[in-house]
């Protein structure tokens, strides 16, 4: 199935940007009209946010709490620094003050989640096809994107939808082998996601603890108020993120890979095994 080429420029003044995100105005709105899923969500300025296909960087800005913020913004730098986007100014609040944005480049989308955010491959630059043409996009061309670019700089943990093509996933997933290779790069040295890490109080991966971007949000889901980390498999399993274990074929939930003894806390597998169900 081809994806939809939309040409136009990235913005983000005005806005609080991370690693995988950042608002992309299309040049013709009724582009976005061919995409599957719900209407995409334009504000009055004609920007939607994206949502970068395949990768998940750490948290600047989730509830009120960050991850790591040394690895976040190295992150979100990249994502800059790829689009072109110079002379970044940010208040303290992390939202982008003055930049020289609007930079051009494209996106190849399919379609939107529940969120109305267009899941795209992001690139900088043009493309030699016209605006809005069907596009089979290759594993080649998938490294040009700032998808690839990101895992291969070991700054995206892989985090793979139902939806998302074997052959490119497979791509994605040799960016990440070479990423964690000779002691890794990026988050790879300090990623405690499979190893397990301890959570005496949220501060523990705020500010501590590198682990999968999505396994923090739900943490903050269930401690962002207080408390300890018991009961946290209960929880899991109470508001299941619907998965399947590649290797086995397995359709079960994200709690079934989620082991808690005392404050520690650990995936029993690697992310990139696991293919999320959206609900």
């Amino acid at each position: 199935m081809p994806f939809h080429l939309i040409k136009g420029t990235f913005h983000v003044v005005g806005y609080s940007p991370d690693g995988d995100s950042v608002r992309f105005q299309a040049d013709d709105r009724e582009n976005w009209k061919v995409l599957d899923g719900p209407p995409v969500d334009l504000n009055a300025r004609g920007h939607a946010q994206l949502r970068i296909e395949a990768i998940d960087t750490l948290e600047t800005h989730y509830q009120g709490h960050h991850q790591p913020l040394k690895l976040a913004n190295k992150a979100l730098r990249l994502l800059l620094d790829e689009l072109g986007i110079k002379k970044v100014k940010f208040d303290k609040g992390g939202k982008v003050v003055s930049a020289q944005d609007g930079t051009r480049g494209y996106i190849l989308s399919r379609a939107t989640e529940k969120n109305r955010r267009p899941v795209a491959f992001v690139f900088a630059g043009d493309a030699e096809e016209e605006d809005g043409a069907e596009v089979f996009l290759r594993a080649d061309r998938l490294g040009e994107s700032v998808n690839y670019k990101s895992a291969l700089e070991g700054l995206a943990y892989p985090t793979y939808y139902e939806g998302f093509f074997p052959d490119l996933r497979k791509k994605i997933t040799s960016a990440v082998a070479q990423a964690r290779k000779g002691g890794g790069k990026g988050i790879w040295p300090k990623d405690k996601t499979k190893d397990g890490f301890t959570v005496s109080s949220l501060s523990s991966v705020t500010e501590k603890h590198v682990i999968l971007p999505k396994l923090f949000r739900r943490i903050v889901n269930f401690m962002g108020d207080g408390g300890s980390i018991e009961g946290f498999k209960d929880f899991l399993a109470a508001n299941p993120d619907p998965v399947v274990e590649l290797k086995n074929g397995h359709f079960t939930n994200l709690d079934t890979f989620v082991e808690v003894t005392g404050e520690k806390v650990r995936l029993t597998v690697n992310p990139e095994d696991l293919v999320f169900i959206e609900k």
